[in-house]
């Protein structure tokens, strides 16, 4: 295997993956608007928003600690031992969750196979993350296409023979199972090989550093998720189907952004760790006017577009929530910004304090649904997104701020 990609190259690679399987995860959700039921799409959206936290907060982001420990305290077998245990718990967690909360049977059903997916996405993601240290996003896109396009293919075939939720989703969890033991792991394997760690002592140091982290991305996923319990609760399954679909269009910015953060994260944690500031400071504010260039054009082609964006994506009667469309995506555009100044956050290693962070974003996207979704319905939810995104945006500037500040010369 060659060494390290350009940047260029990396960004190159990483755009096209993310962006194939961000388009086939947005394909699910129109193969099952359009095949099945607005219902449909809220039993999914509503698993997803039940087992990403769990699996978020069990994560605890081992890829960006792993990415970003440029000097290689710890070796690649710990970080993947301490993955696989906590992924055996998050998917206990949820198969106890989608057993026990009331929900009917094939609710319940579709939590428990959505757990068992996510729980090998989880594992690929720890080998992706030892491919993305080595600067080698090229393997990484490969496998996101190859996973997005097979998954979407699986699922839209099983839910056009047999119009059953369940059957569609065994279907994603098979191709995910078989993209992580065929291809995954032994491009992992060939570029490092390894062997599963489990010492104690460094999983301790390890989980005192990545837990925060781990919390931070479970209150990342419940900003997202959050909404949806609110509109399941008030609104029901059918208008948490309409919300969802309009919702994944900001996948489509999140595009760019992904590709674009991940590949330059390992260099902006070099410039960080090397007092390399001018470079820093550069990298980061090309990310930024992206971000905001990006916000920008999402939220006028809405405007200018939108029921004709939602008739041919969907279906004719998503069109009449044009106007909430043009809300979350105003909600997106501020979040472009606030992720890339979060990718610089996290190359600075300033983990404990998005906790905090992050906290003050779920309790505003939380406060403001409980206020304005039963009133307002989808537009309560669209604007407690955006009132997260600006806490987020607001909260993130000051952390980068204060920590460029503290690292300054004397």
């Amino acid at each position: 295997m060659n060494g390290p990609l350009s940047l260029r190259a990396n960004f190159t690679w990483a755009f096209w993956g993310n962006a194939i399987y961000s388009v086939s995860q947005w394909a699910i959700l129109a193969a099952l608007a359009k095949l099945g039921t607005p219902e449909m799409v809220g039993m999914f959206s509503l698993a997803t928003a039940i087992c990403t936290p769990i699996i978020m907060l069990t994560n605890m982001q081992l890829r960006i600690v792993l990415v970003t420990d440029a000097e290689s305290q710890f070796c690649f077998g710990h970080y993947l031992s301490l993955r696989l245990t906590t992924t055996l718990v998050a998917l206990a967690t949820t198969s106890v969750i989608s057993l026990s909360t009331g929900y009917d049977r094939q609710m319940a059903f579709v939590i428990l196979i959505m757990g068992l997916a996510k729980s090998f996405d989880a594992i690929s993601d720890i080998f992706h993350g030892l491919l993305q240290k080595h600067e080698r996003m090229d393997y990484i896109a490969i496998s996101k296409t190859i996973k997005g396009i097979l998954s979407l293919l699986a699922l839209s075939m099983l839910i056009w023979i047999t119009k059953n939720i369940i059957w569609g989703l065994l279907g994603l969890t098979l191709i995910w199972l078989v993209i992580l033991l065929a291809y995954d792991l032994p491009i992992a394997y060939s570029l490092l090989p390894f062997r599963v760690r489990a010492n104690k002592d460094i999983w301790w140091r390890l989980l005192h550093l990545a837990f925060p982290l781990g919390i931070v991305m479970m209150l990342l996923s419940l900003k997202t998720s959050i909404p949806r319990y609110f509109i399941e609760h008030y609104l029901g399954r059918e208008q948490l189907g309409y919300y969802s679909a309009m919702a994944y269009l900001v996948v489509a910015g999140n595009i760019l952004v992904r590709a674009l953060g991940q590949s330059a994260m390992p260099r902006l944690a070099r410039h960080f760790a090397f007092g390399e500031r001018q470079d820093f400071t550069k990298l980061l504010l090309q990310l930024i006017a992206v971000g905001t260039t990006l916000g920008l054009l999402s939220v006028f082609g809405v405007i200018l577009f939108g029921p004709h964006i939602l008739t041919i994506l969907y279906r004719p009667d998503y069109a009449q929530y044009a106007d909430i469309l043009a809300w979350i995506m105003l909600a997106g555009a501020i979040g472009y910004l606030a992720s890339f100044l979060g990718y610089g956050m996290s190359a600075m290693r300033q983990f404990r304090i998005q906790v905090l962070l992050f906290t003050a974003v779920v309790i505003t996207t939380a406060a403001t649904c409980y206020f304005l979704v039963k009133p307002l319905g989808l537009l309560g939810a669209a604007i407690a997104v955006m009132a997260g995104a600006g806490v987020n945006l607001l909260g993130a500037l000051i952390i980068v701020i204060h920590a460029w500040a503290k690292q300054s010369p004397a």
